[in-house]
């Protein structure tokens, strides 16, 4: 991301850290900043950052059938591109266990933690967000998915309260394996 920022604005390495850092904290992404700020077309963007191995990844079946057991419809959102979440998914050998994948340009590039980013994914699957449940890493992420009525499970090393977590967990796979 650094190295795009540096090519893209024409910055030094010190100057493009700090934006990309500053973007991610300003408008969710450092994606969105650029767009906002730089008018930067996302696709050439979206191809260098993903351009990336994934052979630090390794399946875990126990998770995969974790996830599928769970009931109703089961997605992945990310602020990433659904091509690249779809590559993480089949390394981890977890893309049966979901119905839909959705990626930042299926909400128009706007990034969570947007609320408009949420309601065009939402829509789009036809998620009833009264009976959901949202499971993220960043916890500004959750903010308007609690909004909308979600469960929210913050999936992080460190808790972090907040009215709009209902629960934490630093191992997915148990606190799922409690649920069924």
């Amino acid at each position: 991301m650094t190295r795009f920022v540096m090519q893209a604005l024409g910055v030094n390495h010190v100057r493009a850290n700090f934006l990309r850092g500053h973007y991610w904290r300003t408008y969710g992404t450092t994606l969105a900043g650029l767009m906002r700020e730089h008018d930067v077309d996302p696709a050439p963007y979206l191809e260098e950052v993903h351009d990336i191995t994934f052979d630090t990844l390794d399946p875990d079946p126990h998770l995969a059938a974790l996830i599928s057991g769970l009931p109703g419809r089961k997605i992945v959102y990310t602020n990433g591109t659904a091509p690249y979440a779809a590559q993480v998914l089949k390394a981890r050998g977890l893309e049966a266990a979901f119905d839909a994948l959705y990626g930042v340009e299926h909400a128009d590039f706007a990034p969570k933690p947007e609320r408009a980013a949420f309601e065009a994914v939402f829509a789009r699957d036809g998620t009833d967000t009264r009976t959901a449940a949202m499971f993220e890493d960043d916890v500004r992420n959750l903010t308007e998915p609690h909004a909308m009525g979600m469960r929210t499970v913050h999936v992080a090393p460190e808790p972090f309260k907040a009215d709009h977590i209902h629960h934490h967990t630093d191992d997915l796979g148990s606190f799922l394996a409690r649920l069924t």
